[in-house]
């Protein structure tokens, strides 16, 4: 089967990289920013980047994207530099990265697939594994003839001779058929990941989860806070699948800790989707701490990339904590007091050197101490619904039948208190 270019092919790979200045929308300064964070895409895949285009256009041209002409240009620097890899900055559709290649001879890859590959070689778990692969396959599914063009080139083939077209249709099926599979599979991840939750919520316990830009900092604060040993380390992604750890606060609540997969601007919808059994810690959380680089130069846009991926999720409006982590090392001071002053809930910390951790407990507690109240409730045996839901959503501490009744002490969410009202004991 077809496969998808690796990013990677050799032991040390030269890569020229390019971004688009479409219209009016964007800044070069924008765009700018973005090829820096390309480059460090490119270095965690294990490329080197030695060049940079940006390409101003009124609008993406259909056929190449950019344009025959400035395609032409980045073919002579490509023969200039001796460079093997052009990376784009934003998705190409098939047709375009197919003519693209024709113009400028060597091999093209676009930010999606940087980031598969990265995602690829970083997953450790079965189900971390199963979500790449699902998210290449569906990434792979309408560029199956660009990728069996690309591999009759390398063989010497002409056209799409050779595998022809029967082979790109059983590609597809078996694609498809894996696709299907994948989804089913994780589907149970997802049952089983709602199963652990609700036995969670009967003990009572929160639940928190950590979310931000990746390389902000969550692993070193769930291991700062919880004494975790989450690998952390000062790269893109360096840590994919969820790890949740104990932690009890200052009012001796228990909470369940989760470090999630770090977001990244233009970060391909198909991840989101292949995600979502890992991201629906997110969703059902009680509580979301926003890890922010305070220290980064380009902060603003990376909060608002975070906050596009948590409305995508429908999470935007939870309860969240804005933690500016690395002040140890800001040198903007201006910046720091501007983000304090703008964001709800803004603390100040250093998950490196235990700076404002424990006011940042002290925080965890004080949002999370409303979220359960305690109520003596007296339910008919002929309530099944209500039983049933006290049962799945409340941590029960003792319970007795006074004749046709059930007299229950529980903790209960408060967001059930109006439900359970009608029973309460006087």
């Amino acid at each position: 089967m077809a496969q998808l270019h690796s990013i990677v092919e050799h032991e040390v790979e030269t890569a020229l990289i390019v971004g688009a200045q479409v219209g009016r929308d964007q800044t070069h300064e924008q765009v700018d920013d973005s090829l820096n964070e390309l480059e460090l895409l490119c270095k965690t895949a294990g490329a080197v980047v030695v060049q940079r285009m940006i390409c101003r256009m009124p609008k993406p041209h259909s056929g190449t994207f950019i344009g025959t002409g400035k395609a032409q240009e980045i073919a002579d620097a490509v023969v200039a530099g001796k460079i093997a890899t052009v990376v784009f900055d934003d998705d190409l559709h098939p047709a375009q990265a197919r003519n693209l290649e024709e113009i400028i001879k060597t091999k093209i890859v676009d930010r999606t697939q940087v980031i598969l590959h990265i995602f690829a070689q970083r997953a450790r778990t079965s189900e971390g594994r199963m979500q790449i692969e699902l998210a290449q396959l569906q990434y792979l599914l309408p560029r199956l003839r660009r990728m069996w063009t690309h591999l009759e080139r390398q063989r010497g083939g002409v056209g799409m001779h050779g595998p022809g077209e029967k082979q790109i249709e059983t590609d597809r099926r078996r694609i498809e058929e894996k696709i299907e599979r994948y989804d089913k599979m994780l589907e149970k991840v997802r049952t089983r990941r709602g199963e652990q939750r609700r036995g969670r919520a009967r003990q009572g316990w929160a639940t928190i989860s950590l979310v931000g830009y990746t390389n902000a900092g969550k692993s070193t604060l769930l291991n700062a806070l919880t004494g975790a040993e989450v690998f952390a380390q000062d790269k893109l992604f360096a840590t994919l699948d969820p790890t949740t750890r104990q932690l009890k606060l200052p009012n001796k609540q228990m909470a369940l800790f989760t470090d999630t997969v770090g977001f990244i601007r233009k970060l391909p919808h198909g991840l989101v989707e292949a995600f979502k059994a890992t991201l629906e810690e997110v969703v059902q959380a009680d509580l979301l701490v926003h890890v922010i680089d305070a220290a980064h130069p380009q902060v603003d846009g990376q909060i608002k990339a975070v906050e596009t991926v948590l409305e995508e999720l429908g999470v935007h409006d939870k309860p969240i904590i804005a933690a500016l982590n690395k002040i140890d090392i800001v040198t903007d001071k201006a910046q720091l007091r501007r983000l304090t002053d703008s964001l709800p809930n803004a603390i100040n910390i250093s998950a490196k050197n235990g700076d404002g951790l424990e006011q940042l407990r002290d925080v965890l507690a004080d949002q999370l101490r409303n979220r359960n109240v305690q109520l003596t409730l007296r339910i008919p045996a002929n309530e099944g619904r209500v039983l049933s839901t006290l049962r799945a959503q409340a941590k029960i501490f003792s319970e007795d039948y006074d004749g046709e009744i059930l007299v229950v002490e529980a903790s209960v969410p408060s967001r059930l208190a109006a439900m359970f009202a009608p029973f309460a004991a006087e």
